[in-house]
């Protein structure tokens, strides 16, 4: 498995960057850089490509409405271009508070949009004619009757350095997972229980890749979550660190959606949760995030993230590898992430 981390948005860039550095010295795989409705991630990948050397550098992720496809496969280049290809490209749909209340784009049609724009940048990178692509989303050039008439189909000026830039998917319900296993590169999943994933995604999963071209290499599964390895991290103490995860848990399960609507509470009842999902969304609703919090189950938090001592560690990272992750994505907590990521990248090597 390689091993990625998220650098922190909203934290001191210049600080996040000396650490970057620092950690792909001890063996880390991968960076990803989110956008939200932040920072723009283009900018901030393109200084770290500068100061690192082998990892990875990811989107994680930029939508699918902000951009045009063809500014997404231009920037894509770029990117791979100045980090001698490293660059990997995460889309998503982000929701429709963010594109519709930030960037005035209307909210349609997101699955449907993520698969023209994968296939717009392939075809861009490829270089192989002048971009012509007619889709339910995206025309371009535009059709007879729109703009002034002048629209020319155009190729990428450049010889992209890869003219097929890893793109990871950032899907969660069942078609658009379907689609994932389908067509793009990589997927990135949310609460991951490598036990019961299976539960929620496995049909899904099963039906798209029957339908996958096999000249593409298997897709990149990505999950993991927080990290903390220490002996001392058992019964009491280890559920004390587990706890940090609680209210960003219930925030999804609880609050996230109405009732009925709310995937994240889909994905706990399918876990064998379903009393657990209704008292938290019930709480979260009524304004009871803190009782919410503490429904969120013990066991599920356990076994999605990685608390505990080194052989309870390797125990996860055994059933994460099972599961099909190829990729362990962790949020280390506490002052030392050098010295924990180290420490993972060690057990990690051990764990057949």
């Amino acid at each position: 498995m390689k091993l990625s981390m998220m650098i922190n948005y909203i934290s001191d860039f210049q600080s996040s960057a000396k650490q970057v550095v620092e950690l792909e010295k001890v063996g880390l795989d991968m960076v990803w850089v989110a956008e939200a409705y932040s920072y723009d991630s283009i900018s901030q990948i393109g200084y770290l490509a500068a100061v690192t050397n082998k990892m990875e550098i990811g989107t994680g992720i930029i939508n699918v409405y902000s951009r045009t496809p063809a500014l997404v496969a231009m920037t894509a280049a770029g990117c791979d271009y100045v980090s001698n290809g490293r660059f990997v490209l995460g889309l998503g749909a982000s929701g429709a508070q963010v594109i519709e209340g930030f960037h005035g784009m209307p909210y349609d049609k997101p699955m449907q949009r993520t698969k023209e724009y994968i296939d717009i940048c392939r075809e861009v990178w490829k270089r192989e004619k002048p971009l012509s692509y007619q889709g339910k989303t995206v025309e371009a050039p535009l059709p007879a009757g729109q703009g002034t008439g002048l629209g020319k189909a155009l190729k990428l000026i450049n010889h992209p350095v890869r003219n097929d830039i890893p793109i990871w998917w950032a899907s969660l319900m069942g078609k658009s997972v379907e689609a994932t296993a389908e067509i793009a590169d990589g997927w990135m999943p949310i609460f991951f229980y490598p036990e019961k994933f299976k539960n929620v995604w496995g049909d899904a999963l099963k039906a798209g890749t029957a339908k996958r071209d096999a000249s593409r290499p298997k897709m990149d599964i990505q999950a993991g979550g927080m990290l903390a390895i220490d002996e001392s991290l058992t019964g009491e103490d280890q559920q004390k660190v587990l706890d940090f995860a609680r209210p960003s848990t219930a925030l999804y399960v609880g609050g996230m959606g109405a009732r009925g609507k709310n995937f994240y509470n889909d994905i706990c009842k399918a876990y064998g949760y379903e009393q657990e999902a209704v008292e938290i969304q019930d709480l979260y609703l009524d304004g009871k995030k803190q009782e919410a919090a503490a429904k969120i189950p013990a066991e599920w938090l356990l076994n999605s993230h990685l608390v505990g001592p080194k052989s309870f560690i390797k125990e996860r990272l055994a059933a994460f590898k099972e599961a099909g992750v190829t990729v362990l994505q962790v949020n280390p907590i506490g002052p030392d992430a050098v010295q924990q990521i180290e420490l993972l990248r060690s057990l990690m090597d051990d764990v057949k």
